[in-house]
């Protein structure tokens, strides 16, 4: 399938005139984005900050500890010291699970999210985190930061190419690290995938998501903007569960199994000493532009 023809409810997909990736088009109003969080993405008993509610963060603990373990370890190795006294903020922290690993490490943290409850939640726990839109980075009065993280956030964004200049510019410290985990959509896997179960392109989902990247094209988009990409990592390419013949495309049911499955893959690597292989394994996947998310860890040139 041509990327550049896919269209879902009326949106198409065209990519950046400069940087290639994907972007809905037209571009949804502010009014139409903001009322499809407040009806769908926020409602309900737990809004689904980062993607996911509290109650999966608090069940899977341990796995998602496990990630954030791996990014703090690519963070020290970049940077050539240890984390301890380094400023970090997460942009969308949502519950501040991230932020509280983070400071488990000895990283001073700071957060900011749409969500009130989320931001409630997180500011019980002692974090430092405020209550702000995406309208601009620079919530904490021109205070700039040794790491800064979007974690499942670019894809929501309008304009994304300008929120990384107003980073660079504005939020990240001299020297400092910008750490982006974006989907990787339009893969070979999901597009083998897609022609195996005669799917509709299921990833294509505005309003929520609004731009589509590759490893390729995040790689474009930081240089682009003046960003040197120190490294890149995927995660586990969870396409190959539907090439397998496991349809967990909107089924629910199933996809929990395949992501449990997933997830104890990761964890017995773990758990037996093998986080390092682990991490060099999805190195290796990021070259080949497969797996089901992309984290680019660059520095400001």
């Amino acid at each position: 399938m041509n990327p550049a023809t896919a269209s879902n409810g009326g949106y198409r997909l065209e990519p950046h005139p400069e940087f290639g990736f994907f972007q809905i088009k037209p571009t949804p109003s502010r009014d139409e984005i903001l009322r499809y969080y407040a009806d769908e993405f926020y409602s309900g008993d737990y809004p689904k900050c980062n993607d996911s509610g509290i109650d999966i963060q608090l069940r899977d603990k341990e796995f998602y500890d496990g990630q954030r373990s791996d990014l703090c370890a690519n963070i020290a190795e970049i940077a050539g010291r240890s984390l301890g006294g380094m400023t970090v903020l997460d942009v969308g922290c949502g519950w501040g699970q991230a932020l509280l690993f983070f400071q488990s490490q000895g990283m001073i943290g700071y957060g900011f999210d749409p969500v009130p409850e989320a931001v409630a939640y997180a500011q019980k726990l002692g974090l430092r985190v405020a209550q702000a839109g995406m309208e601009t980075m620079d919530v904490f009065d021109g205070r700039r930061f040794d790491v800064v993280t979007l974690m499942n956030v670019l894809e929501h964004l309008a304009d994304p190419v300008s929120v990384i200049g107003e980073i660079r510019d504005k939020v990240l410290a001299p020297g400092g690290l910008l750490v982006i985990d974006v989907p990787n959509e339009f893969n070979a896997f999901q597009l083998c995938a897609q022609k195996v179960h005669g799917l509709a392109p299921w990833w294509i989902a505005p309003p929520a998501h609004l731009n589509y990247f590759s490893a390729p094209t995040l790689k474009s988009l930081l240089a682009g903007v003046g960003c040197r990409v120190e490294r890149m990592e995927s995660s586990f390419p969870m396409e190959m569960f539907l090439l397998f013949g496991h349809n967990y495309v909107g089924d629910g049911a199933l996809g929990r199994k395949c992501h449990e499955q997933r997830m104890a893959f990761e964890l017995n690597l773990r758990r037996h000493g093998a986080a390092k292989v682990l991490r060099e394994f999805y190195r290796s996947l990021a070259e080949l532009n497969l797996g089901r998310q992309i984290v680019a860890y660059a520095g400001s040139d």
